[in-house]
């Protein structure tokens, strides 16, 4: 545990957390990657697929539109849900902590224990916890069941965040086939805008992970490479199958 002992030399600036929008970043870079990712593979396998730049155009627009509403749907479905398991976990644990208690106890003994406590410290925290219903029921629901109220997700956030930016990510895959003639022209030009965006992406989301940037962002930017050469590679072969 010395990492965490202070140090005799003036510390360092205070540096916050992320705050509230910690708990939606998996929806952030969700929405904003899929979009990315999903409508240039869409746009890359039609146009590989031997369309023309206004079929093109109304694929990618079709595909924009029902990805920002699926993802949206479908992050509010799945927060909802988890927020109502978490419900129900915590309504039952009310139940058992009115007629179960000493097991409850032994249980918050045990998960302290795990995380380094132990004698009469161990026992003297379990009975200071077990004094107050609220503090009770609050520590059993973060090292059960991994619930604290501050990270918890709003169903509506969740979806509008991700179905928004969902939308946004997909923007640079459709709009150079709404001012371009060569479909093949435009698919260069929205492979430049949508790996910008992807590195951009990974790149960004450093400043919280405090991992490389330019590992993070060539890394999603490769994802969507490999993933554009694949659609388009398809497109290109069903194309010659049909016209065969």
């Amino acid at each position: 545990m010395d990492e965490f002992q202070g140090a005799a030399t003036p510390p360092p600036d205070y540096e916050p957390h992320i705050g509230a929008s910690r708990q939606y970043m998996r929806d952030i870079i969700l929405g904003v990657n899929d979009g990315l990712v999903s409508t240039f593979l869409l746009v890359a396998g039609v146009v590989g697929g031997g369309l023309n730049t206004t079929a093109v155009l109304l694929t990618g627009i079709a595909g924009s539109v029902a990805g920002m509403i699926s993802m949206a749907i479908g992050e509010y479905l799945a927060t909802k849900s988890q927020e109502e398991v978490f419900d129900a976990e915590i309504t039952l644990e009310k139940y058992h902590l009115i007629h179960h208690r000493e097991h409850e106890r032994n249980q918050l003994r045990d998960m302290l224990a795990e995380r380094g406590l132990d004698g009469d410290d161990l026992e003297t925290v379990v009975n200071i916890i077990d004094s107050n219903e609220e503090a009770m029921l609050n520590m059993q629901a973060a090292l059960e069941f991994g619930i604290v109220d501050t990270e918890r997700r709003s169903p509506f956030a969740a979806a509008l965040t991700s179905g928004l930016l969902f939308l946004a990510g997909a923007l640079p895959s459709v709009i150079p086939f709404a001012f371009g003639t060569n479909p093949n022209v435009s698919l260069i030009a929205a492979a430049i805008l949508s790996g910008i965006g992807l590195f951009a992406v990974g790149a960004a989301k450093t400043l919280h992970t405090k991992k490389n940037m330019v590992l993070s962002g060539a890394e999603n930017l490769a994802f969507g490479i490999v993933g554009g050469v694949l659609a388009y590679l398809v497109g290109s072969l069903f194309d010659r199958f049909i016209s065969s």
